[in-house]
């Protein structure tokens, strides 16, 4: 693989300045779109969660599943926390990726 990325690098860094920029604000606003998407689904099931249960996530990660959670209500639980992270994560990537939406960059 290391072949390729040091291709791909001699590839992007033989690009005339502006296309270099035009490629990484281009391929960052398409990211950007594709993270957007993945954050909004990540959103709908948490809420689907917090809905379905009547309790915010929030909630039962300070005081856990109630006694009395069913074995669904484990499992909607441990689906949801894997939503809860994705969010963040997607949250972190997007932030790092806008940045070379404002500005050229050139190099």
């Amino acid at each position: 693989m290391r072949g390729i990325d040091e291709k791909i690098e001699s590839a992007f860094l033989s690009l005339p300045s502006e296309d270099k920029s035009a490629v990484i604000s281009h391929g960052a606003a398409i990211r950007l779109s594709e993270l957007n998407k993945r954050a909004f689904l990540a959103r709908e099931k948490v809420r689907s969660f917090e809905e379905k249960y009547a309790v915010k996530l929030s909630e039962l990660e300070e005081t856990g599943l109630p006694d009395d959670a069913g074995y669904e209500m484990h499992e909607d639980y441990i689906m949801c926390l894997h939503w809860s992270d994705v969010i963040e994560k997607t949250e972190r990537q997007m932030e790092t990726l806008r940045p070379l939406l404002e500005y050229k960059v050139i190099g």
